[in-house]
Protein backbone atom coordinates (compact mmCIF):
# COMPACT_ATOMS: atom_id res chain seq x y z
CA UNK A 1 0.00 0.00 0.00
CA UNK A 2 2.89 2.31 0.73
CA UNK A 3 5.56 3.21 -1.78
CA UNK A 4 7.79 4.60 0.98
CA UNK A 5 10.97 2.56 1.44
CA UNK A 6 12.08 1.92 5.00
CA UNK A 7 15.28 3.79 5.80
CA UNK A 8 17.21 2.57 8.84
CA UNK A 9 18.31 5.17 11.36
CA UNK A 10 22.10 5.28 11.24
CA UNK A 11 24.23 5.05 14.37
CA UNK A 12 21.31 4.80 16.82
CA UNK A 13 21.75 6.34 20.23
CA UNK A 14 21.16 4.19 23.32
CA UNK A 15 17.50 3.72 24.20
CA UNK A 16 16.96 5.52 27.52
CA UNK A 17 13.19 5.90 27.90
CA UNK A 18 10.62 3.52 29.36
CA UNK A 19 6.97 2.81 28.58
CA UNK A 20 4.21 1.64 30.92
CA UNK A 21 0.93 0.43 29.37
CA UNK A 22 -2.08 1.75 31.31
CA UNK A 23 -4.83 0.37 29.08
CA UNK A 24 -4.83 -2.12 26.22
CA UNK A 25 -7.45 -3.29 23.72
CA UNK A 26 -5.97 -6.80 23.70
CA UNK A 27 -9.04 -8.37 25.35
CA UNK A 28 -11.71 -6.24 23.65
CA UNK A 29 -12.13 -8.35 20.52
CA UNK A 30 -10.79 -5.75 18.07
CA UNK A 31 -9.41 -7.43 14.95
CA UNK A 32 -6.49 -6.18 12.82
CA UNK A 33 -6.30 -2.92 14.77
CA UNK A 34 -5.79 -1.98 18.39
CA UNK A 35 -4.91 0.73 20.86
CA UNK A 36 -3.03 1.37 24.08
CA UNK A 37 -2.82 4.22 26.56
CA UNK A 38 0.84 4.47 27.52
CA UNK A 39 2.85 6.46 30.05
CA UNK A 40 6.16 7.44 28.45
CA UNK A 41 9.14 8.59 30.51
CA UNK A 42 11.50 11.38 29.51
CA UNK A 43 14.38 10.20 27.34
CA UNK A 44 15.05 8.59 23.98
CA UNK A 45 12.59 6.09 22.53
CA UNK A 46 13.33 4.07 19.40
CA UNK A 47 10.63 2.04 17.65
CA UNK A 48 11.64 -0.61 15.10
CA UNK A 49 9.87 -1.03 11.76
CA UNK A 50 6.60 -2.93 12.18
CA UNK A 51 4.23 -4.57 9.74
CA UNK A 52 1.42 -2.29 10.87
CA UNK A 53 0.83 1.46 10.82
CA UNK A 54 1.21 3.40 14.06
CA UNK A 55 -0.40 6.62 15.23
CA UNK A 56 0.59 8.26 18.51
CA UNK A 57 -1.71 10.97 19.90
CA UNK A 58 -0.38 13.18 22.69
CA UNK A 59 -2.52 13.33 25.84
CA UNK A 60 -2.28 16.08 28.45
CA UNK A 61 0.24 18.83 29.15
CA UNK A 62 2.56 20.03 26.36
CA UNK A 63 6.02 18.47 26.10
CA UNK A 64 9.04 19.53 24.05
CA UNK A 65 10.06 16.67 21.77
CA UNK A 66 12.29 15.81 18.84
CA UNK A 67 11.53 13.00 16.44
CA UNK A 68 12.88 11.34 13.31
CA UNK A 69 11.36 9.00 10.71
CA UNK A 70 12.53 8.11 7.21
CA UNK A 71 15.42 10.60 7.61
CA UNK A 72 12.98 13.41 8.38
CA UNK A 73 13.62 15.32 11.61
CA UNK A 74 11.15 17.45 13.53
CA UNK A 75 11.43 19.48 16.74
CA UNK A 76 8.30 20.88 18.37
CA UNK A 77 6.15 21.46 21.42
CA UNK A 78 3.82 18.47 21.40
CA UNK A 79 0.35 19.60 22.55
CA UNK A 80 -2.77 17.71 23.55
CA UNK A 81 -4.24 16.02 20.47
CA UNK A 82 -1.13 16.32 18.28
CA UNK A 83 -0.54 13.08 16.36
CA UNK A 84 2.49 11.41 14.78
CA UNK A 85 1.87 8.92 11.96
CA UNK A 86 4.48 6.22 11.25
CA UNK A 87 3.54 3.95 8.30
CA UNK A 88 4.29 0.24 8.30
CA UNK A 89 7.89 -0.62 7.44
CA UNK A 90 9.43 2.55 8.86
CA UNK A 91 11.42 3.09 12.03
CA UNK A 92 10.69 5.95 14.39
CA UNK A 93 12.70 7.76 17.05
CA UNK A 94 11.50 10.23 19.70
CA UNK A 95 13.25 12.20 22.40
CA UNK A 96 10.94 13.68 25.04
CA UNK A 97 12.15 16.23 27.59
CA UNK A 98 9.48 15.25 30.12
CA UNK A 99 7.21 12.33 30.89
CA UNK A 100 3.95 12.25 28.93
CA UNK A 101 0.98 10.07 28.04
CA UNK A 102 0.38 8.75 24.53
CA UNK A 103 -2.75 7.23 23.04
CA UNK A 104 -1.17 4.74 20.65
CA UNK A 105 -3.19 3.20 17.81
CA UNK A 106 -1.97 0.46 15.48
CA UNK A 107 -3.68 -0.39 12.19
CA UNK A 108 -2.97 -3.58 10.28
CA UNK A 109 -1.85 -3.34 6.66
CA UNK A 110 -4.75 -5.54 5.54
CA UNK A 111 -7.28 -3.37 7.41
CA UNK A 112 -5.91 -0.17 5.83
CA UNK A 113 -5.63 -1.74 2.38
CA UNK A 114 -9.27 -2.94 2.41
CA UNK A 115 -10.45 0.54 3.35
CA UNK A 116 -8.40 2.16 0.60
CA UNK A 117 -9.47 -0.33 -2.08
CA UNK A 118 -13.12 0.28 -1.25
CA UNK A 119 -12.77 4.02 -1.79
CA UNK A 120 -11.80 3.81 -5.50
CA UNK A 121 -8.71 5.94 -5.00
CA UNK A 122 -5.65 6.07 -7.20
CA UNK A 123 -2.72 4.33 -5.51
CA UNK A 124 -0.72 7.58 -5.44
CA UNK A 125 -3.49 9.24 -3.44
CA UNK A 126 -4.06 6.33 -1.07
CA UNK A 127 -0.85 6.11 0.91
CA UNK A 128 -0.29 6.61 4.58
CA UNK A 129 2.74 8.86 4.81
CA UNK A 130 4.90 9.87 7.78
CA UNK A 131 3.41 12.89 9.52
CA UNK A 132 4.62 14.80 12.56
CA UNK A 133 2.42 16.93 14.80
CA UNK A 134 -0.73 16.33 12.77
CA UNK A 135 -3.39 18.73 14.03
CA UNK A 136 -6.74 17.83 12.57
CA UNK A 137 -9.94 18.41 14.61
CA UNK A 138 -11.88 15.68 12.83
CA UNK A 139 -9.14 13.12 13.33
CA UNK A 140 -8.86 14.13 16.98
CA UNK A 141 -12.60 13.59 17.42
CA UNK A 142 -12.24 10.02 16.12
CA UNK A 143 -9.16 9.36 18.23
CA UNK A 144 -10.83 10.54 21.43
CA UNK A 145 -13.92 8.46 20.68
CA UNK A 146 -11.72 5.37 20.27
CA UNK A 147 -9.86 6.25 23.47
CA UNK A 148 -13.21 6.48 25.30
CA UNK A 149 -13.97 2.94 24.13
CA UNK A 150 -10.60 1.77 25.40
CA UNK A 151 -11.14 3.33 28.83
CA UNK A 152 -14.83 2.47 29.25
CA UNK A 153 -15.74 0.07 32.04
CA UNK A 154 -18.23 -1.50 29.66
CA UNK A 155 -17.02 -1.17 26.08
CA UNK A 156 -19.42 -1.03 23.15
CA UNK A 157 -19.70 -3.74 20.53
CA UNK A 158 -16.36 -4.15 18.65
CA UNK A 159 -18.30 -3.06 15.58
CA UNK A 160 -18.26 0.50 16.92
CA UNK A 161 -14.48 0.52 17.39
CA UNK A 162 -14.09 -0.91 13.88
CA UNK A 163 -16.20 1.95 12.51
CA UNK A 164 -14.02 4.51 14.27
CA UNK A 165 -10.79 2.95 13.01
CA UNK A 166 -12.13 2.81 9.45
CA UNK A 167 -12.96 6.50 9.64
CA UNK A 168 -9.49 7.23 11.04
CA UNK A 169 -7.84 5.56 8.03
CA UNK A 170 -10.05 7.54 5.66
CA UNK A 171 -9.14 10.77 7.43
CA UNK A 172 -5.42 10.01 7.50
CA UNK A 173 -5.22 9.51 3.75
CA UNK A 174 -7.59 12.41 3.02
CA UNK A 175 -9.80 9.95 1.21
CA UNK A 176 -12.62 11.00 -1.08
CA UNK A 177 -14.43 9.10 -3.85
CA UNK A 178 -12.72 9.35 -7.21
CA UNK A 179 -14.12 12.25 -9.29
CA UNK A 180 -16.37 11.25 -12.12
CA UNK A 181 -17.38 8.04 -10.41
CA UNK A 182 -20.96 6.82 -10.27
CA UNK A 183 -22.99 8.60 -7.67
CA UNK A 184 -23.95 6.26 -4.85
CA UNK A 185 -27.57 5.61 -3.93
CA UNK A 186 -28.67 7.61 -0.92
CA UNK A 187 -30.33 4.60 0.72
CA UNK A 188 -30.02 0.85 0.56
CA UNK A 189 -32.29 -0.87 -1.93
CA UNK A 190 -35.28 -2.42 -0.08
CA UNK A 191 -34.18 -5.99 -0.83
CA UNK A 192 -30.63 -5.23 0.24
CA UNK A 193 -31.78 -3.61 3.47
CA UNK A 194 -34.03 -6.59 4.22
CA UNK A 195 -31.18 -9.02 3.56
CA UNK A 196 -28.83 -7.16 5.91
CA UNK A 197 -31.46 -6.82 8.64
CA UNK A 198 -32.33 -10.51 8.43
CA UNK A 199 -28.65 -11.43 8.67
CA UNK A 200 -28.19 -9.25 11.76
CA UNK A 201 -31.26 -10.77 13.41
CA UNK A 202 -30.04 -14.30 12.69
CA UNK A 203 -26.55 -13.62 14.05
CA UNK A 204 -27.12 -11.41 17.09
CA UNK A 205 -25.39 -14.02 19.24
CA UNK A 206 -22.21 -13.70 17.18
CA UNK A 207 -19.59 -11.04 16.51
CA UNK A 208 -20.72 -8.94 13.54
CA UNK A 209 -18.25 -6.96 11.44
CA UNK A 210 -18.69 -4.10 9.01
CA UNK A 211 -16.78 -6.06 6.39
CA UNK A 212 -19.21 -8.97 6.30
CA UNK A 213 -22.29 -6.75 6.41
CA UNK A 214 -20.95 -4.55 3.61
CA UNK A 215 -20.08 -7.63 1.55
CA UNK A 216 -23.62 -8.91 2.06
CA UNK A 217 -24.90 -5.62 0.63
CA UNK A 218 -22.35 -5.67 -2.21
CA UNK A 219 -20.89 -2.33 -1.10
CA UNK A 220 -17.64 -0.94 0.27
CA UNK A 221 -17.51 -0.45 4.04
CA UNK A 222 -17.49 3.39 3.87
CA UNK A 223 -20.43 3.49 1.42
CA UNK A 224 -22.33 0.85 3.37
CA UNK A 225 -22.01 2.85 6.60
CA UNK A 226 -23.45 5.96 4.92
CA UNK A 227 -26.32 4.17 3.18
CA UNK A 228 -27.23 2.12 6.25
CA UNK A 229 -27.51 5.27 8.35
CA UNK A 230 -29.58 7.01 5.68
CA UNK A 231 -31.88 3.97 5.46
CA UNK A 232 -32.40 3.18 9.15
CA UNK A 233 -31.68 6.54 10.72
CA UNK A 234 -28.78 5.39 12.90
CA UNK A 235 -25.25 3.98 12.57
CA UNK A 236 -24.74 0.25 12.16
CA UNK A 237 -23.25 -0.27 15.63
CA UNK A 238 -26.15 1.53 17.33
CA UNK A 239 -28.71 -0.52 15.43
CA UNK A 240 -26.98 -3.78 16.37
CA UNK A 241 -26.78 -2.84 20.06
CA UNK A 242 -30.45 -1.84 20.12
CA UNK A 243 -31.44 -5.14 18.54
CA UNK A 244 -29.35 -7.04 21.10
CA UNK A 245 -31.05 -5.14 23.92
CA UNK A 246 -34.54 -5.72 22.54
CA UNK A 247 -33.83 -9.44 22.04
CA UNK A 248 -32.48 -9.68 25.59
CA UNK A 249 -35.57 -7.92 26.91
CA UNK A 250 -37.83 -10.39 25.11
CA UNK A 251 -35.94 -13.41 26.44
CA UNK A 252 -35.90 -12.05 29.99
CA UNK A 253 -39.66 -11.58 29.95
CA UNK A 254 -40.15 -15.12 28.66
CA UNK A 255 -38.46 -16.35 31.84
CA UNK A 256 -37.04 -19.54 30.31
CA UNK A 257 -33.31 -18.72 30.57
CA UNK A 258 -31.12 -17.16 33.23
CA UNK A 259 -29.58 -13.74 32.65
CA UNK A 260 -26.07 -15.09 32.04
CA UNK A 261 -27.25 -17.35 29.23
CA UNK A 262 -29.39 -14.60 27.72
CA UNK A 263 -26.38 -12.28 27.65
CA UNK A 264 -24.38 -14.83 25.65
CA UNK A 265 -27.32 -15.65 23.37
CA UNK A 266 -27.73 -11.99 22.44
CA UNK A 267 -24.07 -11.26 21.73
CA UNK A 268 -23.05 -9.49 24.92
CA UNK A 269 -19.68 -10.29 26.47
CA UNK A 270 -21.24 -11.14 29.84
CA UNK A 271 -24.21 -10.40 32.10
CA UNK A 272 -22.83 -7.08 33.35
CA UNK A 273 -22.28 -5.97 29.75
CA UNK A 274 -25.93 -6.69 28.99
CA UNK A 275 -27.10 -4.89 32.14
CA UNK A 276 -25.01 -1.85 31.21
CA UNK A 277 -26.58 -1.48 27.77
CA UNK A 278 -30.10 -2.21 28.99
CA UNK A 279 -29.60 0.55 31.53
CA UNK A 280 -28.40 2.97 28.84
CA UNK A 281 -31.12 2.22 26.29
CA UNK A 282 -34.09 1.12 28.39
CA UNK A 283 -33.30 3.01 31.56
CA UNK A 284 -33.65 -0.16 33.64
CA UNK A 285 -31.46 -3.12 34.55
CA UNK A 286 -32.68 -6.69 33.89
CA UNK A 287 -33.77 -7.02 37.53
CA UNK A 288 -35.56 -3.66 37.47
CA UNK A 289 -37.26 -4.63 34.21
CA UNK A 290 -38.77 -7.76 35.71
CA UNK A 291 -39.76 -5.89 38.87
CA UNK A 292 -41.47 -3.12 36.88
CA UNK A 293 -43.45 -5.67 34.91
CA UNK A 294 -44.63 -7.35 38.10
CA UNK A 295 -45.58 -4.05 39.73
CA UNK A 296 -47.01 -2.08 36.81
CA UNK A 297 -48.43 -4.81 34.63
CA UNK A 298 -46.76 -3.37 31.56
CA UNK A 299 -43.76 -4.17 29.41
CA UNK A 300 -40.86 -1.84 28.68
CA UNK A 301 -39.97 -1.47 25.03
CA UNK A 302 -37.56 0.77 23.15
CA UNK A 303 -38.66 3.01 20.31
CA UNK A 304 -35.57 3.38 18.05
CA UNK A 305 -37.10 6.24 16.08
CA UNK A 306 -37.92 8.32 19.17
CA UNK A 307 -34.82 7.18 21.09
CA UNK A 308 -36.78 6.57 24.30
CA UNK A 309 -38.42 3.76 26.24
CA UNK A 310 -42.16 3.24 26.05
CA UNK A 311 -44.64 1.14 28.00
CA UNK A 312 -46.88 -1.35 26.24
CA UNK A 313 -49.87 -3.20 27.72
CA UNK A 314 -49.32 -6.81 28.68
Amino acid sequence: MNAVTATPITQPQPHSGSRVVLRSSRLLGWQDFGAELVNVSAGLHRMPAFRYHRVGVHVGAPVRARCMCNERRHSRIQAHGDADVIPAGLEGQWSDEAACTIFSVWIGEAFARRTVEQLSLKSADAQLRPQFQLRDPRFQYLAWALRAELEADEASDPLYAESLCTAMVVRLIGAAPAPGGNRQRRTLAPRTAARVIEFIEAHLDQRLTLSELAALAGLSVPHFKVLFRETLGMPVHRYVVQRRVERARTLLLQGKLNASQIALDTGFAHQSHMAHWMGRLLGVTPRELLRSVANAGSLIAFDPQEGRRIATPR
